[in-house]
């Protein structure tokens, strides 16, 4: 088959590579055939996640359809369309049976496993372990683009943003960075009744999709002057709820600036650098810190909402790729300003 090869870093190819077996009884293997490129695929390349070793396949979101089955796996059968999740479940172990894939024991005690520990899916073909607890079936009726993102972003703002935040209705928020996770984050917010969604970023582009097309209310360009911004949207008082989608220290020390005493600051962004806790303004606010790896329990969820028109996780899908045109996409989502990019889609 081909697939996305990881050469090291800054190296990647599309390569004829042996067909995926049956390892463990517990397996399925899914044709792949919608599939995207994630933020962490880019710090892949980077050499920014040593456990990644040359040869893998990268990826770690897909839809696609069951063509074999292991022994073990008797809910699943061939033709069966699914959607494949970044984390996968054993469904057993004490973090899994807590709703905590995220830390699912048996893989390792990291979900995420495709296209880090073992190979994902950006593949024509992708073997899945614990497919019964980790797989979900496509609702009739509902396209591979409205689910894609239901893999890994949508479950990760909603999860780590907008539940671990404890957004309840009439809230207000402030969303920094509007990337894709946290144009996610809006969308759920929304969804969980936020009354004032303020998105932040410097790129007037990702505000304009944020205002159109994701919940946001209200929108401050990130810089000198966003801090000011928000406290006057808010009459001084500053935020419910900061949700960090960005992952550097100036936009996480932001977040702990505007969130109001008794506020919620959630960390969504993936940090590569020590930030600095201004525990001497912090400690008498009495705001909660919360961080977090998606788990995935809010799937089924999302797959509902995604079902009934609820949630229109597509729009995130921008830019349309040939699945044998992935190295194209690969260039397009790691120069995503220069093209008004949010999310690739990949099809076979």
């Amino acid at each position: 088959m081909k697939a996305l090869v990881f050469g090291g870093p800054g190296q990647r190819s599309w390569d004829t590579v042996d067909d995926p077996g049956i390892q463990d009884p517990t397996d399925v293997i899914v044709k792949v055939e919608t599939t995207t490129i994630c933020g962490t695929d880019l710090h892949i390349l980077k050499g920014d996640v040593p456990a990644v070793t040359e040869g893998r396949i990268l990826g770690h979101e897909a839809v696609g359809t069951v063509v074999e089955t292991g022994a073990a796996v008797s809910s699943l059968k061939q033709g069966d369309r699914v959607l494949v999740p970044a984390i996968t479940s054993c469904g057993r172990c004490g973090p899994c049976k807590a709703g905590m894939a995220a830390h699912c024991e048996a893989v390792g005690g990291i979900g995420w496993i495709f296209g880090h520990l073992i190979d994902g899916v950006q593949a024509e073909y992708a073997r899945v372990p614990f497919a019964e607890t980790s797989v979900h079936l496509v609702p009739e009726g509902v396209s591979d683009q409205q689910v894609l993102f239901l893999a890994d972003i949508l479950p990760t703002g909603y999860e780590i943003g907008v539940q671990n935040g404890g957004v309840v209705p009439g809230d207000t928020i402030a969303v920094v960075g509007a990337g894709p996770v946290g144009l996610a984050a809006m969308m759920t917010a929304a969804i969980a009744g936020a009354g004032r969604i303020i998105a932040v970023d410097t790129a007037e582009s990702r505000l304009k999709h944020a205002q159109k097309s994701f919940g946001a209310t209200h929108t401050v360009i990130g810089g000198e002057n966003a801090e000011a911004e928000i406290l006057e949207i808010t009459g001084g008082a500053g935020v419910d709820v900061a949700m960090e989608a960005v992952g550097i220290p100036a936009t996480f020390d932001l977040c702990t600036r505007i969130v109001r005493p008794g506020g919620r600051v959630a960390n969504i962004g993936v940090h590569g650098a020590p930030t600095t806790l201004h525990l001497e303004d912090l400690w008498i606010k009495n705001i909660t810190i919360t961080t977090g790896l998606v788990s995935g329990s809010t799937v089924p969820t999302l797959l509902k909402l995604a079902r009934d028109g609820r949630i229109e996780a597509e729009k995130l899908g921008t830019h349309h790729f040939a699945l044998a045109d992935i190295e194209e996409a690969y260039d397009v989502f790691g120069a995503a300003g220069e093209h008004d990019a949010l999310k690739v889609v990949i099809q076979a």
